[in-house]
Order: C-alpha cells, then structure tokens, then sequence
C-alpha cells in the first residue's frame, strides 16, 4: 500500500464498480456491508493502517457509488418527449423527425449510412406551425444520443452522404426502434452494446433525401469532425503510396483506420493474436516518440525542449489516431511518464497506469466493460509485473533478444483469458508469430513507413521509393501469416471463462512465477556464498549448528520446490477445467439456434459427440445491378452466429455435419463451420442442387479431406451407447451409373431421421413436403410396429411450419409432446402458418418457436426432458 497508494486504490474502485455492474439493489449493499465487516480481517492480513484500510474502502465504495449514480442516469427520455408531443401509437410505429448533431464518423458501407447523433429535439413527424416550440418534454431529449441507419436508395446518394461529417447539424424524418438483444444463449447483445455507449434507440431513415443539413454553431463535435478531415487525408495520401490490400493494412497500422482493411488480412491476424498490431496501443507510441527523439537528438534540441515537444505531441497522436481507449490510455500514461520524467519524479510505472485508469473510470466508468480497455491496461500491468520475473529464465539468449521474448511471453500470458473470454479461440503459434513478426512490424514496417507517410506528404515520389521495402514486407509478412493459419491442429477453441477461473489464473501464475524468482534469488545468494573464500573458519564446536541451519534451509528449499509443484499443478488444472465444453459428459443435449429464417441444430451426445444438423443461411435477393449494395464484411449467419456459439460453448470437434438438404437457408452457414472446425464426417442426401453454395461447400470438404456419407431410409448411425439416429428418409435409389444426381427442388429429399437419445425421442425432418411425409407413414404401415414407438417427445416441425407439410395424419401418427419451430421473426413468407399452428394445438402439442422464444435447449437424461428458452 505505501509503495503504490495509487495501484491499489485503482484496484479497489475498479472492483466496486464491477461489482455495483454484476450486483443490483439490495444484492449490492448486502455486497458492500459484507466487504465492510471484512475490512478489519483484511487489515490484519495487508499489514496497514486503519487509515489507509479506510481509503481503501472509500475507493471501493465510490466506485460502487459512482457507477450506480451513472447506470442510473443512462436512461432513455424519447418515449416521453413522443407520447407528450401527442403519439398514441407504439413508439416503433410512430414517424418521427428529429435534429440534432452528427457526434461520430458517418459510415457508408454498401447502401447503409451509420452515425450517432445528439439529438437537440425529436417529435412525431407533424408539421410544426410557425412560432412553435418544442414541448418541455421534448427539450428533456436534448443530448440524448440515437444510432442512426440510413439506407440509400441509389449508387448516385453514395457521394451526397460522402459529404455528411461529425459535427454537421441535421434534420432527419423516419422511425425508431429498440436495438435487437440476443436471441441466442451467449450471442451478442446489440441492446447491451449500445447501452454501454448511453443509446437506447435506432434511428432508421430511407434515402438521402430523408436528411437536410442545416445551420448551427460550433461545438466540440465540429472539432472532431475537423480531426477526422485530417485523419482521412492522411489516409489518402497512405492509399496513394501503398497498392491494393497494403494501403488498408498501414492505414490501420499508421493511423488506426480500418475502413479498408481486407477482411481475410484481417482474419489471419486474428487467428495468430496479432490484432493488437493495428490496433493503436502503447507500442505505437513508444515507436513514434523514440523516432521523435532521434530526430530531435540530431538537430541537438536539449533534452528539456525534447520532452516539451513530445509532451505536445501526445494529445495530437491521440487525437489523429481515432481516440479509442488503448491509445487513450497510452496517451495519458506517456504524458505523466514525460511530465514526471522531466521533474524527475518518475519511479513506478504501475502508479502512472493506475493513474491513467482512474481518470478513464472517471470520465466514463462504462470504459470498464470496454475490451480494448480491459486488455491494454491489463497487458500493461502484466508487462511491468511479470517481465521482472521472466526474464532470468531468457538469460540464456542475447542482452537485446531477451527483454523482447520475456515481453511476448509476458503478454501472451496475461492476454489469454481475456482472449479466451471474448474470442473464444487460442493459437498455438500465436507466441511464435508474436515473437517472429511483431519486431520486424514494429521496428521496420512502422517506421519505415510513418517516413514514407511524412516525406510523401512532402513530394509523393520520396514517399514512394520509401515505400518499396515496405511493400516487400507486407507481402513477406502475410505469405507468413498465410502459411501459419493453414498449419492444422494449431487452433483451439474454448468456452469463455467465469470471472473466479479468470482471477484464479493470474493469482496462480503471478505466485508460481513469483516463487520460482525467489528460489533462484536464494539459490543465487548460496552460490555466492559458497565461493565467498574471505568467510572465516568457524570452531569445530559450531558443526551441528551449522548441520541444523543446512537442514533448515533444506527444508526450505523443499517446502518451496513443494509449493512450485503444486502451483503448477494448479495452472494445469484450471486450463484443463477451461478446455472443457460447456455441455459436460454424462447428459445429453440438444439445442435448437436461432438463425433467423432457417434451420440449425447442435446435438451433444451423453458421451460427448457433436452433431451439427444444417448451419442456417443467409438468403440474398439482390439483383445483379444492385452490386453497390453489398457491404465490405456481409452480415453471413453462419460466420457471424453459429461458428461463435460453437467456439463459446467450447466445441472442439465436429464428429458429424447433417446437410439435411441443399437449400441454402440449411447449408449456407455450415461453409464457415467447415472452415473454421474440425469435421469428421459430413452426411447428405445423395443428391446436389446447382448451387454455388453446395459447390463450394462440398469443394471444401473435400480439400479437407473430409468423409462424405449419402443415407436413406433403413440407415442407422449409433455415436455412443445412449444415442441411434434411425434414418427415415430419402427413400433408396438405384443409381447405375454411379454419378450424384442433381435435383433442384430439394425439400422432398430432405434427409429425415428419428433421434433416440437416452430414454428420449425426437424427430428432425428438414423441410419435407406432406408427399414425402405420407411415403413415411406408408412404408411404416408395410413393417407394423408397435403404436408406442411412433410416439415422440419433440418433432422439429417440418419448412418452418409452412402449409406445404405438417399435415394432420404426420402428427396423428407421431403423436409430439413437443413441436418446435425454427423461423424468423416476421419474415416474408407468412411462417408458420396459422393452419399448422391450429393442427398442433389441436394435437395438444406444446409449441415452442425461435422466433418468439429464441435459442430452445433441451437437457435429456435418463429419459427426463429439461426445457429452457431465451425467452417466455
């Protein structure tokens, strides 16, 4: 305490505001008096003062405080300024007009326009007489912010909102809407994310014409949008010295602009962990100053002058390289090192980090559940305690190389849980790419080309003959990247960790390095010891004393060996506890995902086997001469919705991938499974559609040389001994020739199975027409059995509940307790229809839906269904 007040006192205000973020009403203060009863026990164990205990306690209960004071003002005034200016209807249905200040970059990607705006008042969209003012009501709304989604109606409206900015005061007429939250158990929450930015609301406008600039004063948002000016010149002058994919990547890795960055150049770095490369951080502005004060250096500025001039440059680096929290922080933490350096005050790095953390929580405490804050300051926490400690295991390499791998590896350990939580996947070579190209980036690539950048903005073509080894580099670099991605085996994929598993692992490798450091300090001082030769002889009378003290420090040693074993122990097992999947051994599961308009299912077998039936998809009606439409990174269900919930329940291995059909709101999300997951086998079938997506689908199995499987009926598949998927349909065909037919209406093929998976049955069926459903029931009626083993427990209702199926003697003659219906919210198509939903309830079916009740889970065990949903 009395040698970092400043870091502890961090510590426990960022623990009372995660905790006030965890814990509401009465569940906080019963938190916070029980913190308080334990503060004389914690004063005994701290060895400090009943002063500085009660600082503590001040810091932890502010931050619970402050954090409360501001969740509690982060709510919405819209309704009320709606319904006081006259609205009736619901606020969704209501059209709105609105002014008020654009506060962010306005983004255009492919026809859609995004931006935050402050709104000044908002009101149903009614003509105001002359002289009128907004209600008091209204007013309530001024600088309440609104995420707006303006769509374009024509190629010819890109360049009109190419000249929208931050800071351009605007009238703008549509309708506003809550912001979706997830449908899916540990999907992403839109709502929640906008909340942490204090936006309640989408704005959603159509065409250009929907918006008018207008004239206001200055503010601090036409400052901003100055800044963004600057920032995309610079960018343009980047674009004119690099070619293609190379000026995105040193955009984003100069300035931090990822507009153009190619998304597959993007993906490699994710995969290695090397993200943090383009995003802005504490590197960034180590590099850039020490080239400021080599440059300063040759044109003998003092050293007093050198650190004015870099202490103003920070604010401007901050500023022109997008103002996240990694380059604040950096920011703040290099202008109190520079101003304390100057002063000669600057003692301890993680005061100055803890200060920068304070002034963040500070000014916006909701900077606490940011990702990019969590990881800079805790990297940079973890560099400056635990390099220390690695260090003297790297003694063995040279002076230079040995600080730069303590610094990877020190980052790569406190990086992983936070990685693991948030991405759900690990590279094995994520240490090795780290170690191998970050120096060669951050000491070549960056500097080479922030010269290239100056001298360019000077005259072009100087910048361009900089540019050349750049080039070179950057090819060099991402043939690297390339190659280490396509290595196989080399990622894995784990749940994301409890908050108790995260601080376990740090407190249990801090103190098992922290031993291992204290060992080789005493191993080193009996080593010297024992070759100190001016040591004067002791009488021979003191030989058993000696013999005690040598079997004391034996025990020492021992007990300290001891304690490092079981340290270790303990890090095996909390990261073997971590790889487990969510779904544990023993109890089978079945989990209907919500995909929108289509199908996907994840089995776990009681013994731990994964079935994927169908990957959902998304289904485009674009026409051909609507190309300016598409965005850079398109919204793809399975890429942006299945392959994160199966990398965040912890699937590791797909043991089998169900195409139940070739349509593509069944198979167009399995193409990103595949690519991301190992499969070891993929049933279909035995048939194709003329399809681009089942081309390419099937392209890629078998590159990965994946097992292809056709069934039909008669066909059992038994994963383990509590498990048997009993298939039912296609009917056998003879094929003679030997070659897969091609069939384009694909829902009469679907494959149709009965799964019975410990004491319990369901029946998945695709989208089969009523045709193929009474083929079933008719060769059933051929090879009688008895009437209880038509009875099912759950039927996957067929084509998302559409007429074309689900016909009364299907569900007279399987009988379902439960039906469930994967089908996206008002859809297009009328799904389900109002005649199936009567048959099943007139079957006396309970009737579960994606579309109202979100992702469906079904825990079987012993015969025993246990149901929940995301919603009631």
């Amino acid at each position: 305490m009395s040698r970092r007040p400043l870091a502890v006192t961090a510590c426990c205000w960022i623990v009372g505001s995660g905790m006030a973020y965890l814990y509401n009403g009465s569940s906080l203060w019963l938190l916070c008096a029980g913190v308080s009863l334990l503060c004389p026990f914690l004063k005994l164990i701290g060895h400090c003062s009943w002063k500085q205990m009660l600082l503590l306690w001040l810091a932890f209960s502010l931050g619970a405080a402050y954090w409360v004071y501001n969740d509690g003002r982060n709510v919405s005034h819209i309704p009320e300024a709606l319904y006081a200016g006259g609205a009736t209807a619901k606020v969704e249905e209501l059209a709105v007009f609105a002014e008020g200040t654009i506060v962010s970059a306005v983004d255009i990607d492919g026809d859609r326009a995004d931006f935050t705006l402050a709104l000044t008042t908002i009101r149903v969209n009614i003509p105001v007489e002359s002289g009128q003012k907004a209600t008091g009501r209204e007013k309530g709304v001024a600088g309440e912010r609104v995420m707006v989604q303006l769509r374009l109606a024509s190629p010819e409206e890109l360049g009109i909102a190419a000249k929208w900015g931050r800071g351009d005061h605007i009238k703008l007429a549509g309708s506003i809407a809550s912001p979706a939250t997830a449908t899916n158990y540990g999907g992403f929450n839109y709502r929640e994310y906008l909340h942490n930015k204090r936006i309640h609301w989408l704005f959603k406008a159509k065409g250009a014409s929907a918006l008018e600039l207008t004239t206001g004063t200055f503010t601090t948002a036409t400052f901003f949008g100055w800044i963004d000016d600057r920032r995309y010149g610079i960018g343009e002058i980047i674009g004119r010295l690099f070619p293609d994919w190379q000026a995105g990547f040193m955009k984003g890795l100069i300035i931090g602009l990822s507009d153009d960055l190619d998304q597959d150049k993007y993906d490699q770095f994710t995969g290695l962990g090397l993200t943090h490369i383009l995003a802005i951080s504490g590197s960034h502005v180590a590099i850039n100053i020490s080239l400021i004060f080599a440059v300063l250096r040759l044109c003998r500025v003092t050293r007093e002058r050198a650190l004015l001039i870099v202490f103003w440059f920070l604010p401007a680096y901050v500023l022109i390289t997008g103002f996240s929290p990694s380059v604040i922080r950096s920011g703040i933490m290099s202008m109190l090192g520079v101003y304390l350096l100057r002063r000669g005050l600057l003692k301890d790095g993680l005061n100055v980090l803890s200060a920068a953390a304070l002034v963040m929580l500070f000014w916006e405490p909701y900077f606490l559940l940011n990702v990019s804050f969590q990881l800079s300051f805790a990297v940079t926490a973890g560099l400056i305690l635990f390099v220390p400690l690695l260090t003297p295991y790297f003694k063995w390499l040279p002076q230079k190389i040995r600080g730069a791998v303590a610094i990877t590896v020190a980052a790569q350990i406190v990086s992983f849980p936070l990685t693991i939580y948030y991405f759900n996947q690990f590279s094995l070579l994520s240490i090795a790419a780290n170690l191998f190209l970050v120096p060669v980036i951050s000491v070549v690539t960056l500097p080479l080309g922030t010269a290239a950048l100056l001298l360019g903005m000077v005259w072009l073509p100087l910048g361009q003959w900089i540019t050349y080894p750049v080039r070179f580099l950057n090819s060099g670099t991402f043939m690297v990247t390339e190659w280490l991605n396509g290595l196989p085996g080399f990622m894995t994929y784990w749940k994301s960790p409890s908050l108790i598993w995260i601080l376990s692992f740090y407190g249990v490798v801090y103190f098992l390095l922290y031993s291992m450091s204290r060992r080789n300090q005493l191993d080193l001082a009996s080593t010297i010891s024992a070759l100190d030769d001016t040591v004067p002889l002791q009488p021979l009378q003191d030989h058993d004393n000696r013999r005690s003290t040598l079997d004391v420090n034996s025990r020492l040693v021992w007990g300290r060996v001891g304690l490092q074993v079981m340290l270790a122990g303990c890090t095996i097992l909390l990261l073997l506890i971590g790889y487990q999947p969510v779904n544990s051994k023993g109890t089978g599961h079945v989990q209907f995902i919500d995909v929108g308009q289509g199908d996907c299912t994840l089995m776990t077998t009681p013994d731990g086997k994964n079935i994927l039936v169908d990957g959902g998809g998304t289904v485009s009606f674009r026409k051909p001469g609507d190309s300016w439409r598409d965005r850079k990174d398109p919204y793809e269900v399975g890429a942006k919705t299945v392959v994160p919930l199966l990398k965040k329940r912890g699937i590791h291995t797909l043991d089998v991938v169900i195409m139940t059909h070739g349509d593509q709101d069944h198979v167009g999300g399995l193409q990103a499974v595949l690519e991301h997951f190992p499969v070891n086998s993929v049933i279909m079938n035995g048939s194709l559609t003329d399809s681009k997506t089942v081309t390419k689908l099937m392209s890629t199995a078998i590159a990965k040389d994946i097992p292809i499987y056709s069934v039909s009926r008669g066909m059992l598949l038994k994963p383990d001994e509590r498990t048997t998927l009993e298939f039912l349909s296609p009917k056998p065909t003879e094929n003679r020739t030997g070659e897969i037919p091609y069939i384009q209406e694909q829902n009469h093929e679907s494959v149709v199975f009965r799964l019975q998976m410990d004491g319990s049955s369901f029946l998945f069926t695709g989208d089969m027409d009523e045709a193929a459903e009474l083929k079933v029931i008719e060769i059933d009626n051929q090879t009688p059995s008895p009437p209880q083993d038509h009875n099912i427990d759950v039927l996957k209702v067929a084509h998302h509940g559409s007429k074309t199926s689900s016909s009364q003697a299907w569900l007279t003659y399987w009988n379902p307790v439960m039906a469930v219906i994967s089908v996206g919210a008002s859809n297009s198509y009328g799904h389900p229809y109002p005649a199936v939903v009567e048959r099943l309830l007139g079957q006396g079916t309970d009737i579960l839906r994606t579309d109202q009740n979100g992702e469906i889970q079904m825990e079987v065990k012993a015969g025993e269904l246990r149901v929940r949903h995301m919603f009631r």
